[in-house]
């Protein structure tokens, strides 16, 4: 963790998430140091809420949770890649990805 750049994101280090099944990318979510800490120490993605302000481990209330299998960091250190086994849908409309509105071609 030491080599994260944490200071361009002001603390956070956005987080593309990938179905370790089918390579589909799943969603978009932001980490701090604590949410990475706890993802690496349990195994399963916890992640940083800008909106509330507050730590959440994914599926704690839904069920739907993330088992880590690898965590990918990219060639400026500064964005990462989570590897997940996921059980139930990844969004929280109950879409299988965050992924499903399209603006055109």
């Amino acid at each position: 963790m030491g080599r994260l750049d944490w200071e361009k994101g002001s603390g956070l280090i956005p987080v593309v998430v990938q179905d370790a099944g089918s390579k589909m990318l799943l969603m978009l979510a932001y980490v701090n140091r604590e949410a990475l800490e706890k993802t690496l120490g349990t195994g399963y993605a916890h992640y940083w809420s800008r909106s509330r302000k507050k730590l959440w481990m994914k599926g704690e209330t839904s069920g739907h949770t993330q088992k880590i299998k690898r965590v990918v960091v990219d060639c400026d250190y500064d964005a990462l890649l989570y590897v997940v086994e996921q059980k139930g849908p990844a969004c929280h409309t109950g879409e299988t990805t965050c992924f499903h509105h399209e603006l055109g071609p």
